[in-house]
């Protein structure tokens, strides 16, 4: 700086320069995105946080193109089963805009996406099926549920993550692993890709009171023993049963 080769003032306008050049693109991606599906009428500032996605992946995979096909997947098995189209296509666009902010802000993808949309005053049957996409709540219409399976088709077709078979199967082993190590458990089952671990307790042996402890102690030995992307559902049940035959 004292000899005059470097000069803060050039380095500050550089910097605006791309900050300007990255917020274009964010806007161009963003409108480019509902262009390819058909969604009209969203917020500018939903547009310009679909066009964010474009900086972000889920194992390798880019949001912004998963959005815009799970979009496209879900609007095509609407139209062949007669449901409503610009709903499904409308929320699968959406389905992930947590991620664009889940950096910034506390809580899952999925939650932040609810609260963003929420705020934008979205139609609350696309908050539902947003909401609905990992079985956090129970889907209110079809077009929810075909979101659902738009996401894991686009997730799991083959190339598009770039987790191994064997580097996912381990990491659901390991999850049925530790649930396993529990005394008074029956069986664990890791569902939803790893998202979810139910574990059935052997009711004569755990209460309902220790079910509590045991699911909170559990998931602390995940969060201390696993590296996983966002969270990790524990689900204990205790069911008890009384059978008999009227011969």
């Amino acid at each position: 700086m004292k000899t005059g080769r470097i000069h803060p003032a050039k380095i500050e306008e550089m910097v605006e320069k791309a900050k300007e050049e990255v917020a274009e693109t964010i806007k161009s991606e963003g409108e480019r995105a509902t262009l390819e599906t058909g969604v009209i009428g969203l917020n500018p500032e939903l547009i310009k946080l679909i066009g964010k996605l474009k900086y972000r992946t889920s194992y390798g995979q880019n949001v912004l193109n998963h959005s815009i096909e799970v979009s496209n997947l879900a609007r095509i098995m609407a139209e062949e089963l007669g449901l409503d189209s610009k709903r499904a296509a409308r929320a699968g666009l959406l389905h992930d805009i947590g991620k664009a902010l889940d950096h910034d802000m506390e809580g899952t993808h999925v939650e932040i996406g609810v609260e963003i949309l929420k705020k934008f005053k979205e139609n609350p049957l696309v908050i539902n099926a947003v909401e609905a996409h990992h079985e956090d709540v129970e889907p209110q219409t079809l077009e929810a549920v075909l979101v659902q399976a738009a996401d894991s088709i686009s997730a799991s077709r083959p190339g598009a993550r770039r987790e191994t078979l064997e580097a996912y199967i381990k990491r659901l082993e390991k999850l049925e692993e530790i649930a396993d190590s529990f005394d008074g458990v029956d069986k664990s089952y890791a569902i939803q890709a790893g998202r979810e671990v139910r574990i059935i307790v052997k009711p004569e042996k755990v209460t309902e009171a220790e079910m509590i402890i045991m699911a909170r102690d559990i998931a602390k030995k995940v969060e201390d023993e696993m590296e996983y992307p966002g969270q990790i559902k524990v689900n204990v049940i205790r069911e008890s049963r009384a059978i008999e035959y009227a011969k």
